[in-house]
C-alpha cells in the first residue's frame, strides 16, 4: 500500500522525478525479457529490485536532491544493461575494448566505478543531512570509507554465491580469468569514490542548499 501511495505521489507531482521512475521501470522490463542467464539478472538486478521500492516509500520523509537521482538511475541502467547481458558480455564493453585495444570486456570495471561513484554523493546526502558532520576532509574521507565497505561486502556477497552456486555463478562473478578481478573491482571503487566527490561535491552542496538541507564548510 506504501508503495502504491508513493507512485501515486510522484504522478500528482510529475515533471523530472515521475519521468526518471517510469525509465528505470521501463530499463527493468526491457532487461528482464529474454536475458542470457535468468539468474544472473537477479542477482545483477538485485540492487534495483530493493532500491526503487526504497526510494519511492522514502521520497515524502527523504526527499533526494535531483542530483543524486539522476545519478541512481544512471546506476540502474548500467546495472540492468550488466544483468540483461552478463557484464563480460554487454555489448557497450565489447565496443570499448576494440576501441582501446583492450584484453577484456571492461564494462564491469564501468559497473565498479560507478559502485563507487554513485554511492559517494548518497553516502554524502546521508552524511550531511543525518550527522553533525560538514563539508571537509572528515567528511570525504568518511564518505570513501563507506564507499570501499559497500565495494568489499559486495566482493563477499559474490564469492558467497560462487560458493552456493558453483559453476552457476561464474557469470555473476564476471572475473574474465584475472586472479586480480576483486583487488580491481575495488581500486575501481575508490576511484570511483574520490573522483565524486572532487568533481561534484560544489554541485551538490548547492542542491542541497537548494533543499534547505545546506551546512557551511568546518
Amino acid at each position: 500500500m506504501r508503495g502504491h501511495a508513493a507512485i501515486g505521489g510522484l504522478r500528482r507531482a510529475g515533471g523530472e522525478p515521475a519521468v526518471l521512475v517510469a525509465l528505470v521501470l521501463a530499463a527493468l522490463a526491457v532487461s528482464a525479457i529474454h536475458p542470457a542467464d535468468r539468474l544472473t539478472w537477479f542477482l545483477e538486478a538485485f540492487p534495483v529490485l530493493v532500491g526503487l521500492p526504497l526510494a519511492l516509500a522514502t521520497h515524502r520523509a527523504f526527499p533526494l536532491t535531483p542530483l543524486l537521482q539522476r545519478l541512481l538511475v544512471l546506476h540502474a541502467l548500467i546495472l540492468l544493461g550488466g544483468a540483461h547481458y552478463t557484464y563480460a558480455k554487454v555489448p557497450l564493453g565489447f565496443w570499448l575494448q576494440d576501441l582501446l585495444h583492450l584484453t577484456r570486456n571492461p564494462y564491469d570495471r564501468i559497473g565498479h566505478l560507478a559502485q563507487g561513484f554513485v554511492p559517494a554523493i548518497l553516502a554524502r546526502e546521508v552524511l550531511l543531512r543525518r550527522s553533525p558532520l560538514r563539508p571537509g576532509k572528515w567528511l570525504f574521507f568518511l564518505v570513501v570509507c563507506v564507499c570501499l565497505a559497500v565495494s568489499a561486502f559486495y566482493e563477499l556477497i559474490e564469492w558467497w554465491t560462487a560458493l552456493a552456486g558453483g559453476a552457476s555463478a561464474q557469470a555473476f562473478l564476471g572475473t574474465q580469468g584475472d586472479v586480480w578481478d576483486t583487488q580491481w573491482d575495488m581500486f575501481c571503487a575508490l576511484i570511483g569514490a574520490v573522483a565524486a566527490q572532487l568533481l561534484l561535491a560544489r554541485p551538490h552542496d548547492r542542491a542541497l542548499a537548494r533543499l534547505g538541507r545546506s551546512r557551511p564548510p568546518a
